[in-house]
């Protein structure tokens, strides 16, 4: 009997040391130790310290984001422990605790609620009294017993207390706007710091397998969606003798729903999420097809990427020759919210937050375009479809060759060829750069507190100084302003990303711009605004040459004047251009082109004029042309 009790003790010995060493062990907190934040994405790097036993532990990492990429999860530090198994869930029992000011503003929040309800009552109660007046009056009023000075009593009385009881509803309702503004601020506040992920937790569990016990630091790292960085800049112009002053930075947002606190971060230009299967080339066979047929179009190489800040955009529509576009669709995808170009191509939306994150420009005749809404300004350039023009009469626009001389010169940022310069000062004690294969890493330096919610963090990534070269530019046919134009040279070596940025010259804030630096030239333009002391005027003349027919021919003649006048008190240097059109049909002949002194280009019909202006002096120039084309066809003149 002894015999048979000593083995069932044994048994249920041996079953306690088994089931212990399968039994999960307590949750393991971890801290958040870096940050890898791409332009969209981030990955988190955790530590934590895990007493590991023999055989199979199971760990549980809780209160983590609940956007984890499952795919992405990999453990470190595990000395000679092996991994069995490593599964990402959802906890939706463990919520965000909520921070100490995000208390506060509901504490004052549930003040004024309470104010504004004794408020209401108030209005109501005097609202009542001024009704009972009322009706006593009229009571009043019908009583024939009543003495002349009497009514005459009661009426001073109703009118004074009415008179009151208004003046204090006017007041109380002052009060009540009052207080429906500081309410308003307070849910927007509580709004921004509040995380519609709080509502769930995510955990990671791993089992691993030791062959003995172990103490381990372990590092966990993984991937979220819901985090990232976008750059802009500052550009500081202090003379057209100075270089130019560039500071870059990065605004930082994260709705990861787990607070990173005081963590060390590096930006990384890289983009997890960009597909990544290289193209293969097939043969392209010819056949006939139907009309609805629509050639593809490569992948457009564009670094473009959703700005959640962005709270509305405005900019200009344009076609391939630079000419605006009025009456253009444009809509934020996954709404109904939407706007068209006014006659100039202008046009101003407003981003809907609960819609999608891109804009899309449709116009007849042109391809459509879908962009990510990245900047408050996106100046968007459409093109032209060929398939579509077939069968739609395009009035008013010019030719593509044209477009390619003179499109996105009058504003903004493109890249072209010109002379080098001399090279730039680069600041190198600012932050650590690291360049590897496919992205550069941009180490900072100091630790950041960044939490879950709608706020944007800046940091400065980099300063330095870029010597460039100044010149005015204008382009009367598109645009009637003088721009200020920066040329810099070896800008690539700076890592720049498509961004806005803030223009400041001479000590004022001289607007926005873009910087897009997809090129393969060498030197980077940078427009740094609007010099209105330099006049441009395009007119046409009258009476140069009447229209007239030739037979069956029409005859069109054109001639142009362009007035400059420099009221600056320096010398300044202008490029001026402008354009003759190009025919690409042989049934529309331009002719008899007179370009006077200007530096003409006839394969593309654009006029150069290199200007040196003495203070207050004009100068006038002088172009013309003739077309001719069939009778009874209209023409894009």
């Amino acid at each position: 009997m002894k015999l048979c009790y000593t083995l069932a003790f044994l048994l249920i010995l041996c079953s306690n040391i088994l089931s212990a060493s399968d039994k999960p062990l307590p949750a393991q907190s971890s801290k958040i130790d870096k940050v890898t934040v791409f332009l969209q994405g981030a990955t988190i790097e955790r530590s934590a310290s895990v007493q590991l036993k023999s055989g199979v532990n199971e760990i549980v990492f809780d209160n983590l984001s609940p956007d984890v990429i499952e795919n992405s999860i990999q453990l470190r530090g595990l000395k000679d422990a092996s991994i069995l198994s490593i599964a990402f869930n959802l906890d939706y029992l463990d919520k965000k605790s909520v921070s100490a000011e995000y208390e506060a503003l509901k504490t004052n929040l549930d003040q004024l609620l309470y104010e504004k309800n004794a408020i209401q009552s108030t209005i109501e109660g005097y609202e009542r009294e001024l009704k009972l007046l009322s009706e006593n009056q009229r009571i009043n009023s019908d009583n024939t017993d009543l003495s002349l000075e009497k009514i005459k009593q009661i009426s001073t009385y109703y009118r004074e207390r009415s008179t009151e009881i208004q003046n204090t509803i006017y007041k109380q309702k002052r009060a009540l706007q009052d207080l429906d503004r500081s309410i308003n601020d307070h849910r927007q506040q509580m709004n921004n710091l509040e995380d519609s992920r709080k509502e769930m937790r995510g955990e990671i569990t791993v089992k691993l397998q030791a062959a003995s016990a172990a103490y381990l630091n372990m590092e966990l790292s993984y991937n979220i969606e819901n985090a990232g960085w976008f750059p802009f800049y500052d550009i500081r112009a202090e003379s057209t003798s100075e270089p130019i002053q560039l500071n870059y930075k990065a605004s930082v947002y994260q709705q990861s729903g787990i607070d990173w606190d005081d963590v060390k971060l590096v930006l990384s230009t890289g983009d997890p999420n960009t597909n990544n299967f290289k193209p293969n080339l097939q043969p392209k066979y010819l056949n006939f097809v139907s009309r609805n047929y629509k050639r593809s179009s490569a992948v457009s190489r564009s670094n473009y990427k959703y700005n959640p800040t962005v709270r509305s955009v405005s900019g200009i529509v344009t076609d391939d020759s630079g000419a605006p576009l009025p009456g253009v669709n444009i809509g934020q995808t996954g709404s109904s919210n939407g706007t068209t170009t006014d006659f100039d191509g202008k046009y101003r939306i407003a981003i809907n937050n609960s819609g999608g994150n891109e804009l899309r420009y449709a116009y007849i005749g042109f391809e459509t375009q879908s962009i990510p809404v990245y900047a408050s300004m996106m100046n968007v350039q459409l093109e032209a479809n060929e398939e579509a023009l077939d069968e739609v009469v395009v009035v008013g626009y010019g030719s593509t060759d044209v477009s390619r001389a003179l499109a996105g010169k009058a504003a903004g940022v493109k890249i072209r060829g010109s002379n080098s310069v001399a090279p730039a000062s680069y600041n190198e004690n600012v932050q650590s750069k690291e360049e590897s294969l496919t992205n550069t890493r941009f180490e900072i330096k100091k630790s950041y507190s960044i939490l879950s919610n709608s706020d944007i963090t800046t940091i400065e990534i980099d300063a330095f100084d870029l010597p460039a070269s100044y010149q005015h530019y204008a382009a009367p046919e598109l645009n009637e302003n003088v721009f200020l134009t920066a040329t810099v040279t070896d800008w690539e070596r700076y890592d720049l990303l498509q961004g806005e940025a803030n223009i400041y010259f001479e000590g004022s804030y001289a607007g926005k711009t873009a910087i897009s630096p997809l090129a393969t030239t060498d030197s980077l333009e940078i427009s740094l605004g609007i010099d209105p002391n330099i006049i441009v005027k395009r007119e046409k003349k009258d009476n140069f040459k009447s229209k007239s027919f030739l037979g069956g021919t029409r005859v069109v003649a054109k001639a142009f004047e362009i007035s400059v006048r420099n009221n600056k008190n320096s010398t300044v240097n202008l490029i001026l251009e402008d354009r003759i059109p190009v025919s690409q049909n042989k049934e529309i002949k331009v002719s008899d082109q007179e370009t006077a002194d200007a530096e003409y280009t006839e394969e593309t019909g654009i006029l150069k004029w290199k200007l040196e202006l003495a203070p207050k002096a004009s100068v006038t120039k002088n172009f013309s042309f003739e077309v001719r084309y069939p009778k009874g066809r209209n023409i894009n003149l």
